[in-house]
């Protein structure tokens, strides 16, 4: 039921495997993008964000949450090196033997400096650009980083295992669903879902919280404030997708073989 799914995944690490062994530049060069494609559902949110936050409407949260899915859309289908997903991706394949666990550890490290960086160059390119001034994006930014980077530990932790466990499930959906558009239904409404609920993504902060601090908005926006939100937020994230969607997938799939191998 599960098992061309599973080796789906499985091809996809040994893909990845092999990109980083032939070229460290090239391998890095797609989690730059990927950390800049995931920033384009920052911008999306900030935009359409700042006026409804403005004007107090009660549109706020689901608008904002619609946009943000254009960010793992964009993700999966140009393609590129998400941290995220590959918490997924890299245990179900080092569970099934396809990788080995040094080689998910590797792809986990670069994956998310490449992210970083990715992050990092958008977020400059958004705040120098000016768009943030228009309809208030600025201050709705602000206002997030402020709370994201303020929340207790214990909280971002468990919003961190929460929201990529909706994130790697949107990824292990779109696999499973046939054709596009369904595909598209499940990325956007996962997605709809952790941001609506306030959930806590690494790389989705890493470019939201650089454009508030490069923005200049002061106050309880500083980078020890990156820090303390980034550290338990990247923890749980890898948690929700290599234990309750990567891990709890193959779990399943092994005890459906061993129950049809002694049924026969």
């Amino acid at each position: 039921m599960y098992d061309d799914t599973l080796d789906d995944l499985g091809d996809q690490a040994e893909s990845k495997r092999g990109l980083l062994r032939a070229s460290l530049p090239a391998y890095l060069l797609g989690a730059v993008l990927a950390g800049a494609y995931v920033g384009i559902g920052s911008i999306a949110l900030a935009s359409v964000g700042g006026p409804l936050d403005r004007a107090d409407s009660p549109f706020l949260i689901p608008a904002t949450g619609a946009v943000f899915g254009i960010a793992l859309a964009v993700v999966l289908w140009a393609g590129s090196e998400l941290f995220t997903g590959n918490n997924l991706i890299f245990t179900v394949a080092a569970l099934r033997r396809r990788v080995r666990w040094r080689d998910t550890a590797a792809i986990w490290f670069w994956s998310y400096l490449g992210n970083l960086a990715g992050s990092l160059a958008l977020a400059a390119l958004v705040v120098w650009s000016g768009v943030l001034s228009v309809g208030g994006s600025d201050e709705y930014l602000a206002s997030l980083a402020s709370d994201k980077m303020n929340d207790p530990v214990l909280e971002l932790f468990l919003r961190g295992i929460v929201c990529n466990w909706l994130v790697c499930l949107a990824i292990w959906t779109s696999l499973r669903a046939k054709g596009d558009a369904a595909k598209l239904v499940f990325v956007f409404g996962l997605i709809l879902v952790f941001v609506a609920a306030g959930m806590e993504h690494s790389v989705a902060n890493m470019s939201m919280l650089t454009m508030a601090l490069f923005d200049g908005a002061g106050g309880d926006v500083t980078w020890g404030g990156f820090v303390h939100n980034l550290v338990p937020v990247t923890l749980g994230n890898v948690i929700g997708g290599a234990v309750f969607v990567g891990g709890a997938y193959v779990l399943v799939a092994r005890a459906r073989d061993t129950a049809v191998t002694e049924k026969n």
